[in-house]
């Protein structure tokens, strides 16, 4: 399928942030030449938090990036505050919809994105559960505090780099128990093909 075919059949009106046609053609550019695809649908729905993995590279930026461009999505990034102090970084954040993240403070990240909601009436907010693309031992389970202040669902997108493919997975359930949900979806995530496995 081609890309502008994709742009068509699975990004809902209400998600399509009307980027010029340039910052397309760049979006398009980037999986052009890097080969990458996309797959699935995004989610028809007003508001829902969007959770990406495997994050193990910088590439993993990229290629969202490429997707966000090319289908001309309609969505905000919670991303560290270092990505916010380089100027060129700084500028491309807050063009695909970045949230610095204060991790000192994460209620402030709560408070922004029920802002958000409230002014627009809906959102997507994505985010990774690592909070990093080093190896960690513990997964950030924010993204499950935000999805149930906004009383939303959770779709999981997967970057594959052996496959060259970006998909939207569906939803994940929470089940009230935030050890055992960052399991599951560790062991979701553990069947796509890493960057760099061993930061998995």
């Amino acid at each position: 399928m081609k890309l502008n075919e994709i742009k068509k059949t699975i990004v809902p009106e209400i998600h399509r942030a009307n980027r010029s046609r340039f910052i397309k053609w760049i979006g398009r550019i980037i999986q052009k030449f890097s080969g990458w695809q996309v797959e699935g649908e995004i989610p028809n729905l007003k508001k829902f938090v969007l959770v990406g993995g495997p994050h193990t590279s910088n590439w993993d930026f990229v290629h969202a990036l490429g997707v966000i461009w090319s289908l001309d999505l309609k969505m905000y990034v919670l991303a560290k505050n270092s990505l916010f102090k380089v100027p060129i970084l700084k500028k491309i954040m807050y063009g695909v919809g970045g949230i610095p993240v204060n991790r000192d403070n994460p209620q402030l990240i709560v408070d922004k994105v029920s802002q958000l909601v409230a002014k627009e009436g809906g959102v997507i907010i994505g985010i990774t559960p690592e909070g990093t693309r080093s190896k960690v031992d513990r997964w950030k389970t924010g993204f499950l505090r935000i999805a149930k202040q906004m009383d939303c669902k959770i779709a999981l997108i997967s970057i594959d780099f052996e496959k060259k493919m970006c998909s939207f997975n569906g939803f994940f359930e929470p089940s009230g128990d935030n050890e055992q949900d960052i399991n599951n979806l560790k062991l979701f995530y553990s069947g796509f093909k890493a960057k760099h496995p061993e930061n998995f």
